[in-house]
């Protein structure tokens, strides 16, 4: 029974994790959903347990019929919530009503142990061992999730590995006790085995098909590629000749107009920085912004350091992707690391002419920190003199607050700033800010942003035109004052909760 309860205890911890991360998948923000996926699951527990305190007679039995509850809600979770997707916006409400079922069931198995142990063992000894098992479970569990389930099974598989462990603890159980059961409940466990053996095996062969129709029916345009990292899903769509790229369900680039994306985060700092050498890229793990830095001569090393070693990977080796970025990562001035960008740059003894900000949103608790007061002076820090700092900002219009907060924080942390729009098409009216090392007052960058010429550089949008209305914001008539806006740290993360509540509902 105790080698059970670690067992329940491994499979319980990491079903947790599992839908914390699909809540995080399908709804975002990480924070609150893995908070609430835990603390659901946790009160469900709770109720589970006082449940069972009105079961009685033949507990075996019942604990054997838990677990195979548990080992068929468990291994089909991902597979229930990426189909749910496909057909209603609701799969929310679905994956915390598999959080509660999941709850009570694991809620049921510690006071069943406890009750079947206590004719062995004093009180004292028999919780207290109980609780040893699974709490050490829990602990093995955590680290197979992150070490094991999540970046090398994923999704699709680690839950059905949960399932076959709690249906081993339900066999095991039995046939070390079938001898004191009668002929009748026999029959009933081995036919039951049999078949939720038979419906896991159909479950892991049709996984992935139903696992992509799933993820089909999210995207309007065929999937032609689909992967969980360790870190997030990576969705590549089509529609005629032009592909999607999406992580987490997100949209980063579209073949059709990422040019008016990747090129107004590149070449204004390039160009306002003379003679740049040196070049760090924080993100950036499709490629682009490299190719577009490549076009300068002066250039001599471009470090990107982008967290994702798949998404760099597929970068590197996809044929659309290295088609697109012209296999920037392939030059020898490229050099690419796998670090966290924070992590990195505070360590780094490296200095840079240009640093580029091309990260995903800051719709997170995660990404929150690069967009922080402190993570700018770290910025600040590794500029040489003259040194130009531009970072995407997400969009002006649909994130107004997020946007000045950014720019605000910049600001704080020693930078002379300049916002930036444009109109993606894909992606809407999108926004970056610029910053210099306060050589130049903030009217004399800009003045200077608008002169800047760029027949020099081989590009498909961006000229002297486009910088004049990229730098245009005309007159503020209906947003918050930028007084009113407050400046994102480390310790205080205003700028998340300032995108997540943006003016989405204008797009």
């Amino acid at each position: 029974m105790k080698l059970a309860l670690f067992a329940t205890g491994l499979s319980g911890i990491v079903a947790e994790y599992i839908l914390s991360t699909l809540a995080t998948y399908f709804i975002g923000d990480s924070a609150v959903q893995w908070s609430l996926i835990v603390s659901v699951m946790l009160f469900s527990m709770g109720l589970g347990s006082r449940i069972s305190k009105y079961l009685e007679g033949n507990l075996l039995i019942k604990f054997i019929g838990v677990e195979f509850a548990l080992s068929l809600l468990v291994s089909f979770s991902s597979l229930i919530a990426y189909s749910a997707a496909g057909f209603t916006d609701y799969v929310g409400l679905i994956i915390y009503g598999m959080s509660i079922l999941i709850g009570l069931l694991i809620g049921l198995e510690i006071p069943l142990v406890i009750r079947l142990n206590e004719e062995f063992e004093s009180l004292k000894v028999n919780i207290a061992s109980v609780m040893e098992k699974d709490y050490l479970g829990s602990l093995v569990g955590g680290l197979f999730f992150a070490f094991v389930g999540l970046p090398i099974l994923g999704l699709t598989y680690t839950p059905f590995i949960l399932g076959f462990i709690n249906l081993l603890v339900a066999v095991g159980l039995f046939i070390t006790v079938r001898r004191e059961l009668g002929s009748k409940f026999n029959a009933r466990i081995t036919i039951s085995s049999g078949i939720i053996i038979l419906v896991m095996f159909g479950g892991i062969t049709q996984a992935q098909d139903i696992i992509f129709f799933g993820e089909q029916k999210r995207y309007k345009d065929k999937v032609v590629f689909s992967a969980q990292s360790k870190y997030q899903k990576i969705v590549m769509t089509q529609w005629k000749d032009h592909y999607w790229l999406y992580l987490n369900g997100n949209q980063q680039l579209s073949t059709l107009d990422e040019d008016k994306y990747h090129e107004a985060l590149v070449h204004p700092a390039m160009k306002l920085s003379h003679e740049v050498q040196d070049v760090l890229i924080l993100g950036g793990g499709d490629g682009c912004a490299a190719r577009e830095v490549l076009k300068y001569p002066s250039v001599k090393s471009i470090t990107v350091v982008d967290l994702d070693s798949m998404m760099t990977g597929l970068a590197t080796r996809h044929p659309i992707l290295k088609e697109l970025n012209e296999a920037s990562f392939s030059n020898p001035k490229v050099k690419v690391l796998n670090a966290d960008a924070f992590t990195w740059l505070e360590n780094s003894n490296a200095f840079f002419d240009v640093i580029m900000i091309d990260l995903p949103d800051p719709r997170s608790v995660e990404l929150n920190r690069m967009y922080t007061e402190e993570f700018y002076r770290i910025c600040n820090l590794k500029l040489r003199p003259h040194g130009v700092l531009i970072t995407q900002a997400g969009s002006p219009y649909f994130a107004t607050k997020a946007f000045k907060c950014i720019d605000k924080s910049m600001m704080a942390a020693g930078f002379e700033t300049l916002p930036l729009h444009n109109h993606v098409i894909t992606l809407g009216e999108w926004g970056w800010v610029l910053g210099q090392k306060q050589d130049w007052t903030q009217g004399e960058l800009k003045q200077r942003a608008r002169g800047l010429r760029f027949e020099d550089i081989d590009t498909r949008w961006l000229n002297n035109e486009a910088m004049l209305m990229m730098s245009a914001f005309g007159k503020e008539i209906y947003f918050e004052v930028k007084d009113s806006i407050e400046i994102n740290h480390i310790q205080d993360p205003v700028l998340y909760r300032y995108y997540l509540k943006g003016n989405w509902d204008l797009y």
